[in-house]
């Protein structure tokens, strides 16, 4: 169903959606209605235009595309789903997500992934396509950050205090080029034979998902970052 967004605020589209029962919708022209789909399950959403903060807060199980970009807050404390962002998207993406995954083809704003966390049963994934703003990752007590840096292979493509007081996780960042201001708390590798695998599989998804060339994995060319486990201050958190 095509539910065309002018003229209505984000509860009144998402009451629409609700409306309709059926499985899938289509919303034309957003433009910054906040908190679309949140705490939605079991639903298809494709979006045109851009949505507004905390697209897909609290999401439990829906898939979302994106045909923009996306302000702020994007699967803010989402518990499972798929969100793809064929485009840019703000700050805190990520944020406190449980589990699920979020795909964002260009760049993003500051403090996306932080206090991301897992558990046994979820282990959520953020994959940024270009670069991500400073403290990335902040907090982090599980799941997977994965920045491809695309057209920033040059360069640092994250900002400052990238992974500040993680104890769990990894930030993976494909570049030979390290953020200077690492903490010490935290390790950096390169990628185990295992987690090789794993990448070629997330990368070649991210480069079907948006239709882009394929993007070769080099294991040397991923800087793997994560809490040094020698760190006490690791044990305080159950990290989930």
């Amino acid at each position: 169903m095509q539910i065309q967004a002018p003229g209505r605020t984000g509860p009144q589209l998402n009451q629409l959606m609700e409306q309709t029962g059926e499985g899938r919708a289509c919303l034309q022209d957003v433009c910054g209605q906040r908190y679309l789909a949140a705490g939605r399950a079991g639903f298809s959403l494709d979006i045109y235009g851009t949505p507004g903060n905390a697209l897909g807060a609290w999401l439990d199980g829906c898939t979302i595309r994106v045909h923009g970009n996306a302000q702020d807050a994007v699967g803010d404390t989402m518990n499972s789903g798929s969100i793809r962002i064929e485009g840019m998207a703000g700050d805190a993406v990520g944020y406190a997500m449980r589990g699920g995954e979020i795909f964002v083809r260009d760049s993003a704003g500051y403090r996306c992934g932080v206090h991301m966390k897992a558990s046994d049963r979820t282990q959520p994934l953020l994959v940024i396509g270009g670069t991500a703003g400073s403290f990335l990752g902040e907090y982090l007590a599980g799941g997977s950050i994965l920045v491809l840096g695309i057209g920033a292979e040059n360069r640092v493509p994250v900002g400052n205090f990238c992974g500040r007081g993680m104890y769990g996780g990894r930030i993976i960042l494909r570049t030979r080029h390290l953020p200077p201001d690492l903490s010490s708390r935290l390790t950096v590798r390169t990628p185990r034979p295992e987690e090789t695998g794993q990448l070629r599989q997330w990368v070649g998804r991210y480069c079907r998902m948006f239709e882009l060339p394929p993007l070769e994995v080099q294991p040397e060319d991923f800087q793997i970052i994560e809490p040094d486990s020698a760190n006490p201050c690791q044990r305080l958190y159950a990290g989930i």
